[in-house]
């Protein structure tokens, strides 16, 4: 069975690479091998697996986007690619039939085949509920069938009813309980990371992916944007004062004598590295022009986070120093005291509460292997993720500007450097070594996504213009209605 799975995602992955050459044109040379792939796809069986449960949004974003963006780019010339996009859908279907109507995002596919009654649980995941609609409405669109935009936008309808009513209004928090009539939503943290992400990342695009034809998307997104960049968004400090921004993680409280405090955390991911090309583009398609601007500034934080290091790959979580952006000029100044006193606050006190001492500091900063302007590198690993040159790729389309070519080269001669092997291309334990050792892991997205966006930076830029095309949160271009 899992060489079965491995053979699937490389033909799905396939699909973009050969109908990306295929888009360009038959010069390429390459419609037979397409063709064959496109064969090869009348043997795959979605109507069984060993596995006990079915992961919706997984198989949503990367199946059922990757089978609808083959069949897209090759001028609809070959139906199996739609015949496959509905089986699938068919399949993800059943698991939106619970009594609200609200998905299974873990599918228990055995227990509804034997006609136990279904229920949406009681926590899921924001990303998981909230990053289903580009697929489902792709797939409306292409067959005129109604079923499946009906059932994502029966969830972005909650999330707009419930949008003003959390502890963070204008933000959902990471867990929802999906059970409930309506939705409601449980605890106290907000995040644009893991967990969250595309579920904020969908809305510029779902507004794209309908051709500005429906207005809720773009009113939840400017709902919640102005929210984050309140009370998550923070300056970071900078060795060469340079501005760089990172949106961090949230945390209300509810003191029994007041009312909520937000408490910003300067904790961020590889995995928001992707807020810089979504702020970008939302920044040009809403008229939001002072956005681009921190659009950039996102992205050259993502982009410092990999130069800072000595492998010039950036970790997967690290902590940073944020500054005061008001009136003082120094307010973001750096000085290497000021760094000190940060790694001194994070860390607390020495021995028996005394004030740490500058050599407690430097013994830190050494047996850490922090890179300056960083007072923790709470997970070290690379895991080919590809949100960071995500982002610059979306800057480059954005401003046309060469620096950002030069940028996405000096990340991906790092990257190439440290994670190839004699097979393929490995995830990497520690970036804050200067030679990371290689983990045996490489995941789907390293096709799909990393290097995709690699290569569109110094491909052509036709090849998937954004006038027309939306890419969805694994990099598998869908047509925009307009274009």
């Amino acid at each position: 069975m899992a060489v079965r799975r491995v053979r699937i995602i490389l033909a799905v992955v396939l699909f973009w690479v050969l109908a990306s050459w295929y888009y360009k044109s038959q010069r390429s040379g390459l419609k037979d091998e397409f063709e064959s792939a496109v064969m090869a796809c009348d043997n795959i069986d979605f109507g069984t697996t060993t596995a006990r449960d079915i992961n919706v949004f997984e198989t949503t974003i990367r199946y059922l986007g990757g089978f609808l963006a083959a069949y897209e780019l090759s001028d609809k010339q070959y139906p199996t690619l739609l015949n496959k996009s509905i089986e699938v859908a068919n399949l993800l279907m059943t698991a939106f039939d619970t009594p609200n109507r609200m998905p299974i995002p873990r599918f228990n596919w055995r227990d509804y085949a034997q006609g136990k009654n279904q229920k949406a649980p009681t926590t899921v995941l924001l990303a998981e509920i909230g990053s289903l609609s580009l697929e489902f409405t792709k797939m409306s669109q292409l067959t005129g069938d109604m079923q499946y935009y009906d059932a994502i936008q029966r969830i972005y309808d909650e999330l707009e009813d419930a949008q003003a009513k959390t502890r963070l209004p204008g933000m959902w928090p990471i867990l929802v309980d999906a059970s409930a009539s309506p939705m409601s939503f449980k605890g106290d943290g907000f995040s644009l990371g893991g967990m969250s992400d595309s579920a904020y990342e969908y809305l510029p695009k779902q507004y794209l992916l309908l051709g500005g034809a429906l207005e809720q998307p773009r009113k939840m997104y400017e709902k919640f944007i102005d929210v984050a960049e309140k009370h998550l968004l923070r300056r970071a400090l900078h060795q060469g004062n340079l501005p760089i921004r990172f949106f961090g993680d949230a945390h209300v409280s509810k003191p029994p004598n007041g009312g909520p405090v937000v408490i910003t955390t300067p904790r961020t991911q590889h995995l928001t590295c992707f807020t810089g090309g979504m702020v970008g583009m939302a920044a040009k398609i809403f008229d939001r022009p002072a956005d681009l601007k921190i659009a950039e500034e996102l992205t050259d934080g993502c982009v410092w986070s990999y130069s800072n290091t000595p492998s010039g790959i950036g970790p997967e979580i690290f902590f940073y120093i944020p500054c005061d952006t008001g009136n003082e000029k120094d307010a973001c100044q750096w000085s290497d005291s000021r760094w000190n006193d940060a790694i001194r606050k994070h860390w607390g006190s020495g021995e028996k509460g005394e004030i740490m001492t500058e050599q407690q500091i430097a013994n830190i900063v050494e047996g850490r292997r922090l890179p300056l302007g960083m007072v923790d590198v709470y997970d070290r690993r690379y895991q080919l993720r590809p949100e960071a040159i995500e982002s610059v790729f979306y800057m480059y389309r954005l401003t046309g500007e060469q620096k950002w070519m030069d940028k996405a080269w000096d990340m991906f001669t790092a990257i190439e450097k440290h994670t190839r092997t004699s097979y393929a291309s490995a995830a990497l334990d520690d970036v804050t070594m200067v030679k990371p050792e290689q983990l045996d892991s490489m995941e789907s997205f390293w096709l799909a996504e990393t290097l995709k966006y690699f290569y569109l930076i110094f491909g052509d830029w036709e090849l998937f213009d954004l006038d027309k095309w939306v890419l969805n949160t694994e990099a598998h271009p869908l047509r925009r209605a307009d274009a």
